[in-house]
């Protein structure tokens, strides 16, 4: 494992790379021997440095949820990152230049109104805690380059972990529903890019049901002495793959009965 003063400077690069949006080369060639505990380890020096910097934690992101996406990381379970008070938008205009290579995921947000905490939480735990779901968009991003600039391969799941599992921004739009006002793994979405249908998916492509990915997420806190609050926002894991963004593109995110909202890249 990264010693504690490597995980601080890696953090701190991470901090640059937004900041300056020069991508880093990936930390796993770096360091051959980092694991996946240590990505985490990094991300959360990550937050705690934007913590310090006066931002608030709002919720968290599951990630990799996606049976395709976890055989071609060669992992067997999703990652996770966190939420901050700046990463929300509202639909309507996104400012491309807070970003280095956006793209964007079609998922369903879990608004708690409960604490979810324990090592055997359950999808009903998950479903009883939850004030209400509604349509989000994220916004994926890559401080870390996706592909190596000398070796030309794809970074490694600890390259997107330390990298806040790629997590930039959220917005949400539609309707808020209560659990059991709907059947969850049959919601589904279509995601348009300038009038174009790129993206199509139900949210049964989240582990069968998008409440599995929160319950996973709240053992995975557990074992760190933490819990999802009250309050805080989950997004349960993308089921359309990420759709590439760049200045003046529009999307249509439409569920259906759920509702469906416009974003802009300005």
């Amino acid at each position: 494992m990264l010693d504690s003063s490597l995980i601080h400077q890696l953090a701190h690069e991470l901090q640059a790379a937004e900041q300056t949006r020069v991508q880093l080369t990936h930390f796993s060639r770096r360091f051959p021997g980092m694991t996946m505990q240590d990505g985490y380890e990094i991300a959360r020096a990550w937050m705690q440095l934007k913590q310090a910097q006066g931002r608030t934690v709002i919720g968290h992101k599951i990630g990799l949820t996606s049976r395709a996406m976890q055989q071609a990381s060669q992992i067997t379970e999703p990652d996770y990152g966190t939420l901050l008070d700046d990463m929300l938008f509202a639909p309507g205009d996104i400012p491309t230049q807070r970003f280095i290579a956006p793209r964007v995921e079609v998922e369903l947000a879990f608004v708690l109104k409960h604490k979810l905490q324990g090592p055997q939480v359950l999808v009903d735990d998950v479903l009883a805690a939850t004030d209400y779901i509604t349509p989000a968009i994220e916004i994926i991003d890559a401080r870390i380059e996706q592909v190596c600039r000398d070796t030309k391969q794809m970074r490694k799941v600890q390259d997107t972990i330390s990298d806040n599992a790629a997590n930039a921004g959220i917005v949400i739009g539609g309707q808020r529903v209560k659990p059991g006002e709907v059947d969850l793994p049959w919601c589904g979405a279509v995601l348009r890019q300038n009038g174009v249908v790129e993206e199509t998916g139900l949210a049964a492509g989240v582990q069968g049901h998008p409440a599995i990915g929160v319950a996973w997420l709240a053992q995975k806190l557990f074992a760190w002495g933490e819990c999802l609050q009250a309050g805080e926002i989950v997004l349960a894991g993308s089921f359309t793959r990420p759709v590439a963004a760049k200045p003046g593109d529009v999307f249509d995110a439409d569920y259906g009965p759920l509702g469906r909202f416009e974003f802009r890249f300005v």
